[in-house]
Order: structure tokens, then C-alpha cells, then sequence
């Protein structure tokens, strides 16, 4: 059984209160260093690539470059996905660390916040950010989410200052009609540096009124563990409701063989959501059927 990434939660601190985001019901909790290498360990066998989050911000440790330095050691590639709100509290050589494939800077956390930043003092590291990956590793890239479509264009007055804004700094043209008109899926601003668009989703909950069944990549390409040590099937999962063992007394060969593991593995085969949580999840009918 292998798997294109795992989403491993250093921490499930977020530092913002996004309203797009639900509000964090479990109790606050970092992943300690020497755990994070034993679940590397686990890992092995199954993975190559981790991404540092779910539901936390995987910067708002000042350590990161320790947790960095251990994913090369156990040879593993790296993602990081930030509100961008902690960008410049970590000195630039840390960012783009050779551990790291990709960066992914939610820009929309900007104008669903009351930031004390303003908009400049914001973007700012960011850029800078950009200029240094520019400069010192080619490789890498760094995508700015601006995931606030919707068919209303309720994002649109921040979108176009945005715009202004980016044009200014990398010199590319860009008019927020054609965001509306084209609907690109992204934009190239530099060698591997992207403008990325979607639209909002909503993420998955118990007291939803939705139910459906369906297929997800839950499981399929990828599944989640969290700070503490709980393994979940997905990365919409970052309060634990489909708990499928705990790293600290389950072995990962044990927790992926378990019977509510392949049940859920099964279900989604005949297009059947077994598990409550996946029947309230609307973010599965992105995916095409298999």
C-alpha cells in the first residue's frame, strides 16, 4: 500500500480565526521532535512525501527548521501550506530549506481576519520570500491560494487590490476580469512561483444537514495524522471524528490493515460513503468518479 503524501499535523496551532475556517474544538497540542521521527519511521514504508498541516499552521513554530532538517534525514520532501500570517518570523534560509518541494501561501487568510497587519505589511514577507526562493533554490515552488471564488464575486474588491498589487511586484499584467471571465486555474508570476484559484469549500462536520454518498482520495492517495498522534483517513478530518488508531500504541502496518481502514477503503470502491463524517462531506463530489 503506498501513498502519494501524508498529511502530518506538527501542530494544530493556527494563530488567525478565518471565517471560511471552523472553529478548533480539540485541545491545543504540538507534535514533539523526537515523535515526529518516530512516525518518519513509520512512515517509511509507505510514502515519500509529507505535508506539514491540517488544520494548524505549521509556522507558528519557531523550531520548524529542526522538524525541516529531520524530513531530510529520513528522506522524505516536504510541503508547507501557511495563512502567511508567521512568513516573517522565520529567517528566509529556513523556507526554502532543501526539504521542501512546495510552499502554498493562503492569501485570502489576509481578508477573512481582523489582522492588526495591514495589507502591505502582510505581503511583504511574502515577497521577499519569493525573491529569495528566486535566488537560492530553483526548485522550489511557491503557490499563492487565492481560493475565494464563488459565483457571486463576493471577493472581488480584494482580488482586484490584489492584483494591483502582485502586477507591481513581478511585472506580469493581470485584470481581475479575466479571474471572472477566463477563470483560470492559475496564473504564472515567475519560474515557479503561481497564482493558484478555486473556490471555497466547506469543510466536512457532524451537524451538516447534508448527506450523500460518493468516492474521495481519502485513503486512496493520501490520509492524515495529527499532532497528537491520531491517524485519520483524510485531511479534511482535524478534530479526529474518524479516528483510525493512535501512532503512540498502533503500529501504522496495524492501523492500515485494521478493519475500519479497509471498510472505508471498500465503501469508497462502490462509490459508498461508510463512515458519518463522509457522508456529510460535500468536498468528495470534486472528485470524478473512479
Amino acid at each position: 500500500m503506498k501513498f502519494y503524501r501524508v498529511y502530518v499535523e506538527l501542530t494544530n496551532i493556527c494563530g488567525l480565526k478565518c471565517s471560511f475556517c471552523p472553529p478548533q474544538v480539540v485541545p491545543t497540542h504540538t507534535m514533539p521532535l523526537a515523535f515526529f521521527e518516530h512516525v518518519l519511521d513509520e512512515l517509511t514504508p509507505y510514502t515519500k512525501e509529507i505535508a506539514y498541516h491540517m488544520g494548524g499552521d505549521p509556522l507558528a513554530l519557531s523550531n520548524l527548521h529542526a522538524y525541516l532538517d529531520l524530513t531530510c534525514k529520513k528522506n522524505f520532501r516536504g510541503m508547507l501550506t501557511t495563512s502567511g500570517y508567521y512568513v516573517g518570523k522565520h529567517d528566509l534560509q529556513t523556507l526554502v530549506h532543501p526539504a521542501l518541494k512546495q510552499i502554498n501561501i493562503s492569501l485570502n487568510s489576509y481578508n477573512k481576519n481582523s489582522m492588526s497587519l495591514s495589507f502591505e505589511a502582510y505581503m511583504e514577507p511574502i515577497l521577499k520570500l519569493c525573491e529569495y526562493k528566486r535566488e537560492h533554490n530553483h526548485d522550489l515552488f511557491i503557490n499563492l491560494r487565492l481560493w475565494n471564488m464563488d459565483d457571486i464575486q463576493s471577493e472581488r474588491a480584494f482580488n482586484e487590490k490584489l492584483f494591483i498589487y502582485l502586477e507591481k511586484a513581478f511585472g506580469v499584467p493581470l485584470h481581475v476580469n479575466t479571474l471572472y471571465t477566463e477563470k483560470p486555474r492559475s496564473i504564472r508570476l515567475a519560474e515557479k512561483i503561481l497564482l493558484h484559484f478555486d473556490t471555497y469549500f466547506e469543510w466536512p462536520s457532524l451537524s451538516s444537514e447534508h448527506h450523500s454518498d460518493g468516492t474521495c482520495l481519502g485513503l486512496d492517495s493520501h490520509f492524515g495524522i495529527l499532532s497528537n498522534g491520531v491517524v485519520v483517513p483524510c485531511c479534511l478530518d482535524k478534530d479526529g471524528v474518524m479516528a483510525l488508531g493512535d501512532l503512540h500504541v498502533n503500529t501504522m502496518k496495524s492501523i492500515l490493515k485494521a478493519p475500519k481502514t479497509l471498510a472505508i477503503i471498500e465503501g469508497f470502491k462502490h462509490h459508498n460513503a461508510v463512515e458519518d463524517l463522509c457522508q456529510k462531506c460535500t468536498y468528495k463530489h470534486r472528485f470524478k468518479e473512479k
